[in-house]
């Protein structure tokens, strides 16, 4: 993480601590919130704060971190890469758009729709 990084930290401190004020003194609230504030200064002092925030920011955009193995204009171009033994089990692709992952079947490597993170956009309010 760079410094900018450590100042964003610091700013997040200073909004807790503000934030925990406004609930009253001994609260499950002001409790919660001074152990976040706590959790990321013992990350700071552990010099794990750089995998926290990594973490972070994988929790945040999942979809900018699911692997997918191969992409395809067409549904022809991704058949004829699964005829072609390079495909594997397991292996997600996005075909025009649309995320598919590569299961084994007793006659052979098929594709089952799998929607990627980017598809079911954000969670529905509860």
């Amino acid at each position: 993480m760079t410094a900018s990084k450590e100042f964003e930290m610091e700013s997040t401190l200073r909004i807790l601590d503000a934030v925990s004020k406004s609930y009253p003194p001994g609260s499950k609230e002001e409790a919660a919130v001074q152990l976040a504030a706590v959790s990321l200064l013992y990350l700071r002092r552990l010099k794990k704060l750089d995998g926290f925030l990594e973490y972070h920011r994988e929790f945040s955009d999942p979809s900018a971190h699911v692997p997918i193995a191969r992409e395809f204009a067409t549904q022809a171009d991704a058949d004829a890469w699964l005829s072609s033994g390079e495909a594997v089990d397991g292996a997600l692709v996005r075909i025009d758009g649309r995320g598919f992952q590569v299961i084994q079947l007793p006659k052979g490597l098929k594709f089952l729709r799998t929607p990627l993170p980017e598809e079911l956009g954000p969670p529905e309010p509860k």
